[in-house]
């Protein structure tokens, strides 16, 4: 087994411990301390030598740091985004609000897109790689995460359609937008994370009251004033809230349906205008 296979497999193995992607996690940092792809790394291995650099990547991430902040990015849709802490990781299951508003609109496109809780502006610059007319608004209220946003706005060549600032939630916004788009926090104050989570990402992002819905119950009855007439809103939800954030949408006049993720679980919520 060459060199590079073999750190891999027994960093794997101690990542386990820590890590459902164990295996993943030892290619991505055994990439970064390489300086290249990780498909880079898996097509040829052989031609590489264990740099002095992974051991310590291995190490971090033994101690619960996320992958993303070790190597600097996130991967999300079609799109490299630079996170690190002070800014809520993407994740995977937030990609289901892309495609949802990418069934939503089919062949037309939306040309003014808001993104509430833009965090690294992973929700509206994956949305504007995807309509190249449009132009759009994140809103977050951590300025360290607006950094990354602004970076990652930069880095996608998206300056003169892309735009972030601090705010809270919908206050001071004016409309109208085609497509809202919004992960806020929603999970209960008392609900055990992960360490990787729990310990590192900012719990602002994550936590919001006691039952997870405190955020929803700002964000929604002012979203009717935002949203264009054939417009669509998309918020993210916890796997259990279907029915309790639903109930808060068609409170405020919307007629709603979900969306699930790859794992079948409930995650997005479409709310257009009854």
């Amino acid at each position: 087994m060459g060199q590079v296979k073999q750190a891999l497999r027994e960093a794997a193995l101690r990542l386990a411990a820590v890590s459902d992607t164990a295996r993943l996690d030892a290619e991505l940092l055994m990439a970064h301390a390489l300086g290249v792809e990780r498909q880079t790394l898996l097509l040829d291995p052989a031609r590489f030598a264990v740099p002095p650099g992974f051991a310590p990547l291995v190490e971090r991430r033994l101690a619960s740091e996320p992958v993303a902040y070790i190597v600097g990015y996130r991967d999300f849709w079609t799109i490299r985004l630079a996170v690190g802490p002070g800014a809520l990781i993407p994740r995977p299951d937030s990609e289901t609000l892309i495609e949802a508003a990418l069934a939503h609109f089919g062949a037309r496109a939306p040309r003014h897109i808001l993104d509430l809780g833009t965090g690294p502006g992973t929700l509206l610059l994956a949305a504007m790689s995807e309509w190249p007319d449009a132009r759009g608004l994140g809103i977050d209220a951590s300025e360290t995460a607006l950094g990354y946003a602004r970076a990652n706005i930069a880095a996608l060549g998206l300056d003169g359609r892309a735009a972030v600032r601090i705010g809270d939630w919908t206050a001071g916004i004016d409309g109208p937008f085609d497509l809202i788009l919004g992960n806020p926090p929603y999970i209960g104050d008392d609900e055990q994370l992960m360490p990787d989570v729990a310990d590192h990402e900012p719990s602002a992002a994550l936590f919001a009251g006691a039952d997870g819905l405190a955020d929803y119950r700002r964000i929604i009855p002012a979203l009717p004033r935002l949203l264009a007439p054939d417009g669509v809103a998309i918020l993210e939800i916890g796997a259990t809230q279907r029915i309790l954030v639903g109930e808060l949408a068609e409170a405020a006049g919307f007629c709603v349906a979900c969306r699930q993720d790859l794992a079948g679980r409930d995650r997005a919520l479409l709310l257009t205008r009854a």
